[in-house]
């Protein structure tokens, strides 16, 4: 069973999830399990060069389905390092699946993980390890 992530409107100006930016990617995330997803098209003007998905497009949705893993738990906290891996290129137009995973927490610091991957293969295009502070435990289990 999935839960959707209408209960924070305070990121409603949020690039990658905002609903009211109008120049935002507007994903929606959801929880499923253990899991945050949610999905993506990225269209030409998110290219870098080429036709190419711009890295830096990747990375904040990779770096907001960690964050989103957070705040559908009723948590609240920031990114305090991110390291990604880019795995190949993404041409526009090709939908992506995000997914998000705990890994580690200890005291106020949780250890998420994340992953693109190609919805027409399910190839891997890229994926990030993340240390987050958080303030707020909400539902995160311990």
């Amino acid at each position: 069973m999935s839960e959707d992530t209408r209960g924070r409107n305070d990121a409603d100006h949020c690039f990658v999830c905002g609903t009211d930016n109008p120049l935002g990617l507007h994903i929606r995330f959801r929880l499923d399990g253990g899991l945050c997803v949610g999905e993506f098209t990225p269209g030409k003007w998110h290219a870098g060069f080429d036709g190419v998905t711009h890295g830096g497009i990747l990375f904040s949705v990779l770096d907001d389905v960690m964050a989103n893993w957070l705040f559908l738990q009723g948590a609240r906290g920031f990114t305090a390092k991110c390291e990604i891996r880019y795995r190949q290129p993404l041409p526009v137009g090709t939908p992506i699946r995000a997914e998000c995973v705990l890994k580690q927490r200890k005291s106020r610091l949780v250890v998420l993980e994340s992953k693109l991957t190609r919805q027409d293969d399910g190839s891997l295009v890229a994926s990030a390890e993340a240390s987050f502070m958080v303030d707020d435990f909400g539902r995160i289990p311990a």
